[in-house]
C-alpha cells in the first residue's frame, strides 16, 4: 500500500510516519526540509528573506525528491507528507505574502496587495499545482490527515503562523475532495493515531505500539526539522 500521512506545520507528520514505519515494517519516504534545502537555493538567507523565484526552486526540489523516493520504495511505503503540501506552501504565500509574518495582523479572509512579482508567482503556483495534483492522485492509495491539534512550533526559521497554518489545512482538505482522493482524518494521542492507522491500513504490526514510539522518538531526535 502506498500510504501517506498529511497535515500542516507542527501537526506531527514526521513523528507519526516514523512510528508507523517501525510498527508496520513499511519503508518510509520523505524529502529534505526547506531548512535543509535553503543553503543551496538561497545561500545566506533566512526563509522569510527568499524571493519568489528562490521559493519556487525549493518547492520543485522537494517535489523531485519525493517523487524519487516514492518510486524507489513502491509499491509499499508510508510517506511523510505529499507534494500537495509544497504547492500549498507556495499558494498560501501568494495570499499572505512571500513573508507571511509581515501580514500576521491581517484577517484570514484578506489578501496582501498583488504586486507584479506575486501575480507571476501565483501563475507559476497554479501550473505547478496541476502537476502536483496529478502526481499525488496517481501515487497514493490512501492518506491519513492529521488535524491541527498540536501547538505551532516556534522554531525561529519557518515564517508561518496560526492563520497561515489554518488556511493551509483548509486548502489541503479542499484539494483532496476536489481530486477524489481517499483520506481519513486521524487525531488524538500518538497511540490513538497509530491504532486508527493500523485499522485503516489493515496491516499487522510487527512490534508493539509502545516500542514503535520509543524507536521513532529516538530517530526523530536526530533529525534536522
Amino acid at each position: 500500500m502506498r500510504f501517506g500521512i498529511t497535515g500542516t506545520y507542527s501537526s506531527g507528520k514526521t513523528l507519526t510516519s516514523l512510528v508507523v514505519s517501525h510498527l508496520l515494517a513499511l519503508p518510509r519516504t520523505e524529502a529534505r526540509t526547506m531548512r535543509e534545502i535553503l543553503p543551496e537555493a538561497a545561500p545566506g538567507k533566512a526563509l522569510e528573506e527568499v524571493t519568489s523565484a528562490q521559493l519556487i526552486q525549493m518547492i520543485v526540489t522537494r517535489h523531485t525528491e519525493r517523487v524519487l523516493h516514492e518510486h524507489l520504495k513502491s509499491p509499499d511505503f508510508v510517506s511523510d507528507g505529499c507534494s500537495l503540501q509544497e504547492w500549498i506552501y507556495g499558494s498560501v504565500r501568494v495570499k499572505y505574502g512571500v513573508n507571511p509574518n509581515q501580514s500576521i495582523n491581517m484577517a484570514q479572509s484578506e489578501s496582501v496587495a498583488k504586486t507584479d512579482e506575486l501575480a507571476y508567482f501565483e501563475q507559476i503556483m497554479f501550473e505547478l499545482g496541476n502537476l502536483f495534483k496529478r502526481h499525488v492522485k496517481q501515487s497514493f492509495d490512501l492518506l491519513a490527515h492529521l488535524p491541527n491539534e498540536l501547538p505551532l512550533a516556534k522554531d525561529g526559521h519557518r515564517p508561518v503562523n496560526e492563520k497561515f497554518r489554518s488556511a493551509s489545512d483548509d486548502l489541503l482538505k479542499e484539494t483532496f475532495d476536489e481530486l477524489g482522493i481517499k483520506y481519513v482524518i486521524v487525531g488524538g494521542s500518538m497511540e490513538k493515531r497509530v491504532e486508527r492507522i493500523v485499522d485503516i491500513v489493515g496491516r499487522k504490526p510487527v512490534i508493539s505500539v509502545s516500542e514503535a514510539i520509543v524507536r521513532a522518538q529516538d530517530e526523530y531526535n536526530n533529525l534536522v526539522l
